[in-house]
């Protein structure tokens, strides 16, 4: 039980890994298709490593997916007009750090609840991007360059995989080795006692919604770069996915806290999951169904371990 209660959603993993492995082993279980499962889940994990650094001080940002779309949208869109690619990086990704640092300014100065004030103002952003895009997905204008930042293979590597790799390394030293990280656990873990030792409790909140959007943003250019296009409601299946890879990470190492290895498993797990479905056929519906039940198994999985300790 104590091996369940430490490692259960770890060995949850290597036993999806097995089953579909066993199941299809010419075609799930090759080392070119775990590269292309770190690929398919690369632009979530970016997304899900975003919404990490909002639960860990105990709140949700539901915005995240209308950010995705409407970076992607707001690229193409500089593109059309003559702007190059590190110039629209920048624009987008400070646009988003500007729309993430309004929900924080909510959440953390008005104590509007974190999913009243996310969804709305994703709402919003969900109407500009639109509004930007006229509602058909945009494809012209984009260049060549930009398209290879989604595309293509480094070192054997597809390059996502590598933004993803860059991000949780970034992201992992943020929240273990710095004292921003410590101040946003201790943030989480007793928001009144962090305001009364004196932690600048309302700022680093505010600096948690700004970076989950920001890595929202880059999640939306890549998605561009790979698709070679981007559509108003592009990023709309990353958010339900994305809390479900943080909420599997918080029962794979810490006792209930977001951290950003958990939250790789926990991506991975939905990245899986995925793959070995669509290898063996399964028709979409039923690969909601079964998805949906695997995630639950390996929570409980935790949670049996958990309560026989």
């Amino acid at each position: 039980m104590t091996l369940l209660r430490r490692y259960g959603t770890l060995l949850a993993l290597a036993l999806i890994i097995a089953v579909f492995a066993i199941a299809s082993p010419g075609a799930f279980g090759t080392v070119a298709n775990l590269v292309n499962i770190t690929q398919q889940m690369s632009l979530l994990a970016i997304v899900a490593i975003g919404a990490t650094l909002v639960m860990v001080v105990g709140e949700f940002d539901l915005s995240v997916s209308a950010v995705v779309s409407f970076a992607g949208i707001a690229a193409v869109s500089l593109f059309g007009v003559g702007y190059g690619i590190a110039t629209v990086f920048v624009l987008v990704i400070v646009a988003a750090l500007a729309m993430g640092t309004v929900s924080g300014f909510l959440v953390a100065r008005f104590a509007v609840p974190s999913f009243i004030a996310t969804l709305a103002f994703g709402t919003i952003i969900g109407g500009l991007t639109f509004w930007i895009s006229d509602g058909a997905t945009l494809f012209s204008g984009i260049p060549p360059a930009f398209r290879d930042l989604g595309r293509g293979a480094v070192f054997g590597l597809p390059v996502p995989t590598l933004w993803l790799i860059g991000t949780a390394v970034i992201v992992w030293l943020l929240l273990d080795a710095t004292e921003f990280g410590r101040r946003l656990y201790a943030i989480g873990g007793n928001r009144e006692a962090a305001r009364l030792v004196g932690l600048p409790v309302r700022r680093d909140m505010i600096i948690a919604f700004a970076l989950s959007a920001g890595l929202a943003a880059l999640a939306g250019l890549l998605l561009a770069a790979r698709l070679g296009s981007a559509h108003p409601t592009g990023g709309g299946g990353y958010l339900l996915s994305a809390y479900a890879a943080v909420f599997l990470g918080m029962t794979a190492f810490r006792e209930g806290e977001p951290s950003v290895p958990g939250t790789l498993v926990g991506a991975a797990i939905i990245a899986v999951v995925s793959n070995g479905l669509t290898i063996l056929g399964v028709p979409s519906f039923l690969q909601d169904l079964m998805t949906g039940a695997i995630i639950l198994a390996a929570v409980l999985v935790r949670q049996f371990g958990r309560a026989g300790d």
